[in-house]
């Protein structure tokens, strides 16, 4: 995600917000045919519909897919809990006052921010493999891990020093130590704060899953893949891939925006 801001006065109050998750709906926008609920309820009545109007392929392909769906998410759901773990200790590193540490954690930041993920994953799988057997499914997941844990302790790091420094002040005065005021005090507000741009987060890491299909894990592309490679039924095949893939991060990007409005309304 990147932020520009203007520097003169005249464009002080003007951002512009680029994110690489799905387009999160506009919570003003209450048409009925609002961008998002015809992209959404579009695929939704193509993932029904084609199966029913042309069973064959479509029918076949839907019957194919589900396991890889289940693979997809449990890429996603792992590596997006180990993300937020190195996240969060990378996060804190970076605000350490022990220069040791805070080097540390903006070398591995950067290094990581300026590799692909496809590069980090064919360098941990097939690099790496020559010294140490990776399973395939974990390499991926390592791969997702690592990668995504170095923008998540970006948004832990500016979420943390986004709460008032006073918050840390009231706390040392009342007798607690920095990581006790960390603990509790300063993280449980920051969740609040980084919950909308995790969620974001979320939404990119289950688009980029599917690269985990170059090193054979059976993902929902890499199902696919099988089917449109042993029955030639290439169109319909990835039709029904990317149609899916649109509803999950479409209504993700959905949760994400009541996401934000409640805890929008929950602050004031």
């Amino acid at each position: 995600m990147a932020s520009v801001s203007g520097d003169s006065d005249s464009r002080k109050n003007t951002q512009i917000t680029i994110s690489d998750g799905a387009l999160i709906p506009d919570r003003g926008e209450a048409s009925i045919f609002s961008a998002w609920r015809i992209s959404f309820f579009g695929a939704v009545g193509l993932v029904i519909l084609l199966p029913v109007l042309s069973p064959d392929p479509y029918l076949e392909i839907i019957s194919f897919l589900p396991d890889g769906i289940l693979r997809t998410f449990q890429v996603t759901l792992i590596s997006i809990f180990f993300a937020l773990i190195i996240g969060l200790i990378t996060g804190l590193g970076r605000i350490s006052r022990i220069t040791f540490v805070s080097r540390l954690a903006t070398v591995y930041v950067e290094v990581i921010r300026g590799i692909p993920l496809l590069v980090q994953l064919f360098y941990i799988y097939f690099a790496l493999g020559r010294f140490l057997s990776l399973d395939r499914m974990v390499a991926a997941i390592l791969a997702m891990s690592v990668c995504y844990g170095a923008y998540m302790g970006e948004i832990f790091r500016a979420g943390i020093q986004s709460i008032p420094k006073g918050q840390m002040e009231a706390a040392l005065a009342l007798g607690m130590s920095r990581r006790q005021a960390l603990r509790l005090v300063i993280i449980p507000q920051t969740m609040r704060v980084i919950l909308p741009p995790i969620g974001n987060e979320f939404i990119a890491l289950l688009k980029d899953s599917s690269l985990v299909s170059i090193v054979a894990v059976s993902d929902l592309l890499r199902r696919g893949r099988e089917y449109a490679s042993t029955t030639f039924y290439y169109f319909e095949a990835y039709t029904m891939v990317a149609l899916i893939y649109l509803v999950f991060t479409l209504f993700f990007s959905k949760a994400v925006a009541i996401m934000e409005e409640r805890l929008e309304h929950g602050g004031n």
